[in-house]
């Protein structure tokens, strides 16, 4: 078991009734529905809302941002780890990252961005749970009632609008979880211009039927279109 942040409150925890929103991205779409059918047969107190064999399908998908999300530590796809767990932790989701290869610099690297743990596949399931009940700051529920629902279908293509390149370096800051105060002072512009750049990127967005007026709506976007890395 790896080193375990300090928990975060969620479910019924956090005042929200029900079970705790799970999302799972693993890039074996085997392990990916062994991972969810276990789950559904044996933690109730746990709902899986996302199943995502890919970066993008993740961010995509209108159940993101989840409140705990399990993260494959390797994917194929170019997304750092770094930039998979931050995107995530500023969206608001507690994120438990999963290897195959348990080394010092891969248990480093997850939880130096914001895991909450670090957890080896070969763990048994029930010890998964176990730890993210802790990361969520919860007890074991078996009185919670769920209801399964099927793999979302593949998002269609989407549009991606033109940043200058002002609005572009705003949008990574702010993505990468800085304020607008402390995106102004990394640019070395005034609050009003750093503020500007980020009206204009989600005024883009929106026209182009990508809504991005919600922080977490704008880390989704940044994230499908490549400006997090």
């Amino acid at each position: 078991m790896g080193t375990t942040a300090k928990p975060h409150a969620s479910g019924e925890a956090a005042g929200r009734p029900g079970p705790v929103r799970l999302a799972i991205l693993d890039d074996h779409e085997v392990l990916l529905d062994s991972l969810a059918s276990w789950v559904g047969a044996n933690a109730p107190d746990f709902e899986v809302v996302l199943m995502a064999p890919t970066w993008l399908q993740l961010v995509h998908s209108p159940a993101f941002p989840t409140d705990l999300v399990f993260i494959d530590f390797q994917l194929k796809e170019a997304v750092s780890i770094e930039a998979r767990v931050r995107t995530c932790r500023a969206a608001g989701a507690t994120v438990v990252v999963l290897s195959s290869i348990d080394t010092p610099e891969a248990r480093t690297r997850a939880l130096a961005a914001g895991a909450a743990d670090f957890l080896s596949k070969a763990l048994p399931m029930s010890s998964v749970m176990e730890a993210a009940r802790r990361v969520m700051g919860m007890e074991a529920d078996t009185t919670v009632q769920r209801t399964w629902r099927p793999r979302p279908a593949r998002p269609e293509p989407v549009v991606k609008p033109h940043l200058s390149p002002g609005e572009e370096e705003a949008l990574r800051l702010y993505s990468a979880g800085l304020s607008t105060v402390e995106v102004a002072e990394r640019m070395d512009v005034q609050y009003e211009t750093a503020k500007t750049y980020l009206r204009r990127v989600r005024e883009k967005y929106a026209k182009v039927g990508r809504p991005a007026g919600r922080k977490a709506e704008l880390i989704r976007r940044a994230a499908e279109d490549g400006y997090l890395e």
